[in-house]
């Protein structure tokens, strides 16, 4: 269940600092972080007292906020013990170690000496273990908002995928490769837990469903998707009845996302391509899905999901360019990614039986690109950026004629050159959202010692 960003914030000032003034500085401070959607909880200030008072009530009003970071906020010179009594308690924990700048008045600069403070603290907290980041305001500069909202977003994810958990059909659909996961590593050093389930269950499942709602969502079907040429009630019920039944699933054991097994089962032993069941299930319950068993892709989609807000798609690569790449699925895409009407056809791919496909026009604009991948023990995850247009006319061979137009986008790379993509991506499959959240994925990676390749 989402909820929404947990964060606490605690300012530090020196005894001898007027404090009229590190109130000024901490209500600014506390300003700006209350423009952001979260729930803030302040701790308050706290100075170098003797006795350390103003530490311990800080620690009092924190201990019991179940954070997804700690703001430190130093607003003027403090002796980094201070700091130390507040934040080994929670060390834990993220933090954002966020040094406070001077003024100007009559054209001098005034200054409390925060970055002496910061300057002290940040090898302090890097020698302890602390995970954490460093920024620092600028005299006649805008607060660092995009930053720390990264970090905060990054903190988010990396909590909530602590008791993230994805249904997995079946198992290694095609023998891929690319699509296994480790579930030990997966569970200790990410937090998800992936629990399999059959085919043959949600076949049973389909025995138990109300006809009520298989009449009410077939008509939404016909009522919302746009249909480029006639489709049976048979083909359209077949695919209500499944996604209804994997939806008893999810509803079950509160999937956040979920892959099936794709070409090896609801392909070949139901002889039903499941592009519309992946379409509903979007519908429904608003989670990431992929085929083919990808696990890790899943992962990926959760990550960037809690970063953005955006229910990220997978696509595939099919063909790489001079100065771009071609990116498309050949079964559907979330109804976020998706530019204008949703667009279905129902069509055929070699030996497999119609199905409806999802053939709607994909939206533009700038794209963060990014793979989860494990190898020899590890896990690091390749980033890029791009500038995603539509792409030219093609077609992928096999399909019934006309072949139809797959959703897909032709991706001019912005962070590297296609050559540089090319020796390090890492799969056929890769997760989308739109936007740059490059500054997040590196902080969330910082987070996890995840490696950015």
């Amino acid at each position: 269940m989402e909820r929404k960003k947990k964060i606490a914030f605690v300012c530090f000032g020196e005894v001898n600092t007027p404090y009229k003034r590190l109130v000024i500085k901490h209500d600014e401070a506390l300003a700006t972080l209350l423009s952001l959607d979260a729930e803030i909880l302040d701790a308050g200030i706290v100075i170098d007292d003797a006795e350390y008072k103003t530490a311990d009530a800080a620690i009092e009003k924190l201990k019991f906020f179940d954070m997804d970071c700690l703001i430190i906020c130093v607003a003027g010179w403090i002796p980094t013990h201070a700091v130390i009594r507040v934040t080994d308690v929670f060390r834990n924990k993220p933090m954002l170690l966020w040094g406070l700048c001077g003024w100007t008045e009559n054209g001098k600069i005034i200054t409390t000496a925060g970055q002496a403070g910061t300057t002290a603290i940040r090898p302090a907290f890097e020698a302890m273990g602390y995970k954490f980041k460093y920024l620092y305001n600028v005299i006649g500069e805008p607060q660092p908002l995009e930053k720390i909202t990264s970090f905060i977003n990054a903190c988010y994810s990396a909590t909530m995928l602590r008791t993230a958990r994805i249904g997995t059909m079946g198992y290694r659909d095609m023998l891929l490769y690319g699509t296994q996961f480790e579930g030990n590593s997966l569970r200790a050093e990410i937090g998800v837990e992936v629990e399999p389930f059959e085919i043959y269950e949600m076949v049973q499942n389909t025995n138990n469903l109300d006809n009520n709602d298989i009449k009410k969502t077939v008509e939404f079907v016909r009522k919302n998707w746009k249909f480029e040429k006639p489709c049976n009630d048979e083909i359209i019920e077949k695919g209500v009845r499944y996604a209804l039944a994997i939806g008893k699933k999810i509803e079950e054991r509160n999937f956040d996302a979920v892959t099936l097994i794709d070409v090896d089962g609801m392909k070949k032993l139901l002889g039903f391509p499941p592009a519309m069941v992946f379409m509903l299930l979007d519908y429904y319950y608003s989670i990431p899905t992929t085929p083919e068993n990808d696990v890790l892709g899943n992962v990926m989609q959760l990550i960037l999901k809690y970063i953005t807000g955006q229910n990220a798609a997978y696509m595939e690569y099919y063909e790489f360019f001079k100065d771009s790449v071609l990116i498309g699925v050949p079964d559907y895409v979330p109804s976020g990614s998706v530019k204008g009407d949703i667009k279905v056809k129902p069509t055929a791919f070699g030996l497999l039986s119609a199905s409806l496909l999802n053939v709607s026009e994909v939206k533009t604009g700038l794209l963060t690109c990014a793979r989860l991948i494990y190898k020899k023990g590890s896990y690091s995850m390749h980033i890029y950026t791009g500038n995603a247009k539509q792409p030219p006319l093609w077609e992928e061979f096999g399909w019934e004629a006309p072949a139809p137009v797959l959703p897909s986008l032709e991706v001019e790379l912005k962070s590297c050159t296609v050559e540089e993509f090319a020796q390090k991506v890492s799969s056929q499959h890769v997760i989308i959202a739109y936007g740059d959240h490059t500054e997040s994925l590196k902080d969330f990676c910082s987070l996890l010692n995840i490696e950015i390749i």
